[in-house]
């Protein structure tokens, strides 16, 4: 008889679970208690790698990206200040990235090609103020919204030709960032006050979902819960 994927993923799982609730029987295994295991590293909020001008860059475009309408903006709901503490840190290091070079073009399924994110930022920032100083007499934060939207499609669709960094690169990367920050666990210092979530009906990390599997499809009505416990980020 052919097994089928569906088939063997349920009787590997059953397995595995029959193989877990007997080491637990032999080892004695204690009930699972909260905070038990290794939280999640929350960000250091003394560390900082944005001036001044690179926020307003980025609180200008990442609320192009998510603008405000029933629910807060992407700037509102602390997706700069994710951003800063994530260029502030391994992140923004690239220590996730082979960063020796030469930086050649990639194939999309090679992933990220570039600097270090810190660095793709900064210079991307620069070149784009530095460009748009030179020929409109203004930075990308006090262009009208319309002409930001102009200035953020052109970089999505790779026609703007930035002196140092690929303008697409980072476009695809603040892009990322932003929905990360608006949509990621609080902990990680932005989805303030649960945003993204409520706007989803997400419920959040909870521990246990066995008293809503079967609601028939309706809504699981519940504030949302970050990894950290906590109902809601505050401020």
């Amino acid at each position: 008889m052919r097994l089928s994927r569906r088939s063997f993923i349920l009787a590997f799982s059953s397995t595995a679970m029959v193989t877990i609730a007997k080491a637990r029987e032999y080892t004695g295994g204690v009930p699972w208690t909260p905070k038990a295991a290794l939280p999640p590293q929350e960000p250091d909020h003394r560390q900082s790698y944005l001036t001044a001008e690179e926020r307003k860059f980025l609180t200008a475009a990442v609320d192009r990206l998510i603008p405000e309408d029933d629910y807060p903006s992407a700037s509102q709901a602390g997706v700069v200040d994710f951003i800063d503490y994530q260029l502030a840190g391994a992140f923004g290091r690239g220590d996730i990235y082979y960063l020796q070079g030469p930086f050649e073009d990639g194939l999309p399924t090679q992933g990220y090609q570039g600097e270090a994110p810190a660095l793709l930022y900064r210079q991307a920032i620069e070149d784009i103020d530095k460009g748009l100083a030179d020929t409109a007499g203004k930075r990308f934060s006090e262009l009208s919204e319309t002409d930001q939207d102009t200035v953020l499609k052109r970089l999505s669709e790779g026609e703007a030709d930035l002196p140092t960094v690929d303008g697409k690169t980072f476009f695809d990367m603040l892009w990322q960032n932003t929905r990360e920050g608006y949509f990621g666990d609080p902990v990680y210092g932005g989805n303030r006050d649960m945003a993204g979530w409520r706007m989803l009906g997400f419920p959040g990390a909870r521990y246990d979902y066995r008293p809503w599997i079967d609601h028939n499809g309706q809504p699981v009505k519940l504030d949302p819960v970050s990894v950290a416990g906590y109902p809601q980020q505050g401020q």
